[in-house]
């Protein structure tokens, strides 16, 4: 990816990042976040990452998305856009931010894997079936069995169907929970 084009959508995920954040309004900040999710799509496609490119655009920015929209339209906007902010808790957050910069910053000066480049970078997944190290990207490449959408897929059914499953089932109750607060009776009287 030239670094022109790495800086563009550097910038459109920060941008609409920053702006899920500040926004006032909670239908802005949810196509604001799925900006944000376009962007680093394009990231992760000009990483030739495009397996976890496509899931980015399918997942998060459609159905995650979609949700998020939905549970917006149901609640009441109009009493959340009167309130004041809060600013012990806007101190708190960029307290917060400030500290996790830190860390950030502290951790990416002592990671001495960056020195590495890519093609030279080891792997640590095995085939599906063997439990032998994959050597480098660059030699898996060149023989074509570099792990593939079917492995991971092979992984996530097999070994972990019951925690997606679980999953499935916690945001069904969630998305339940909100119709069912949002679908109130307007004569009964909250205790």
């Amino acid at each position: 990816m030239p670094s022109i084009l790495f800086y563009l959508f550097a910038a459109i995920t920060l941008g609409f990042g920053l702006l899920v954040v500040t926004s006032h309004n909670p239908v802005t900040s949810a196509l604001s976040l799925a900006a944000s999710f376009v962007g680093l799509a394009a990231l992760f496609l000009g990483l030739d990452a495009y397996f976890i490119g496509t899931i980015q655009i399918l997942v998060y920015a459609g159905a995650v998305m979609v949700l998020f929209l939905f549970i917006i339209m149901l609640l009441d906007i109009k009493a959340e856009e009167g309130k004041k902010p809060n600013i012990p808790a806007a101190i708190g957050g960029i307290v917060l931010a400030v500290v996790m910069a830190l860390q950030i910053t502290t951790i990416c000066s002592s990671f001495n894997m960056g020195n590495v480049q890519i093609k030279d970078a080891p792997l640590a997944l095995t085939q599906a079936g063997e439990s032998a190290k994959l050597p480098t990207i660059a030699n898996d490449l060149k023989a074509g069995v570099l792990p593939d959408a079917k492995l991971m897929g092979l992984t996530l059914f097999q070994k972990y169907g019951f925690h997606l499953q679980v999953v499935g089932l916690l945001l069904l109750v969630g998305t339940v929970g909100v119709v069912v607060l949002s679908k109130r009776e307007k004569g009964v009287k909250d205790a």
